[in-house]
């Protein structure tokens, strides 16, 4: 289900917490939130975070933001807030191999639900970054933009993004050639240069065009490469 409970709103202006008061005043406890980092990246894992916030003074979490609008200090600041204060927390990664075999939407549903899977409180209700996932066993609600406007989701993608973005670090000394540690896997004209010249590496996602074309596959994309995956292959705004 994606849908508010019966007579529920959320003002525009009821700030990062909102939905979270506005969901406990109609009994819904513990929510939680979840997101994705890597969906865009053509290499390296997807990484879904979730994160349960307590309804005391405790889940307020200085300096909390959507990841991608934080920098990365502050995103490492604000990761070790949450994780100290969630009352549960969980994170997933999905190797690139998974992610091309399963497809990248069918792999974040799937991440996400493993995360929430993960928690060790059981929620009562889920709040979601862009669009619904089935399958939960609990109600919830796609929230457009949610990292922005709700702080469980916020808090998963900062949770999220930086274990991936260590994870890249940790790549990049593997693979220097790349620079993953700058672009974290995402279509950069410096990694798109590294492609051309070294071709892709173990990490990289074959069902990317633009990794397909480096490997010297000239074949078209098959049907199960369609959509998402193939128009992911051209260069996009790496997430900051």
């Amino acid at each position: 289900m994606s849908v508010l409970p019966r007579g529920l709103t959320v003002r525009r202006d009821a700030g990062l917490y909102g939905y979270e008061r506005a969901l406990r005043r109609h009994g819904l406890d513990p929510i939680a939130g979840v997101d994705e980092a890597g969906r865009g990246a053509c290499a390296g894992p997807l990484v879904a975070g979730a994160v349960i916030l307590p309804a005391t003074s405790r889940g307020i979490v200085p300096g909390l933001a959507d990841s991608k609008l934080l920098t990365p200090r502050a995103r490492e600041r604000c990761y070790d807030q949450v994780v100290r204060r969630a009352l549960a927390w969980s994170v997933v990664v999905i190797d690139s191999e998974e992610c091309d075999r399963l497809g990248m939407h069918v792999a974040n549903v799937e991440a996400l639900r493993r995360a929430l899977a993960r928690l060790d409180v059981r929620p009562s209700y889920v709040l979601t970054d862009g669009f619904g996932v089935d399958g939960l066993e609990v109600p919830g609600l796609a929230v457009w933009k949610g990292d922005r406007v709700a702080a469980c989701i916020a808090a998963a993608s900062v949770v999220a993004k930086v274990t991936r973005d260590r994870i890249m670090t940790d790549l990049h000394r593997d693979h220097p050639v790349y620079d993953f540690e700058t672009h974290k896997g995402y279509i950069t004209p410096t990694h798109s240069a590294a492609l051309a010249e070294h071709g892709p590496c173990a990490v990289h996602r074959r069902r990317f065009v633009n990794v397909r074309r480096a490997e010297g596959d000239s074949l078209p994309p098959t049907p199960a490469d369609a959509g998402a995956d193939e128009r992911l292959a051209t260069p996009v705004r790496q997430e900051a």
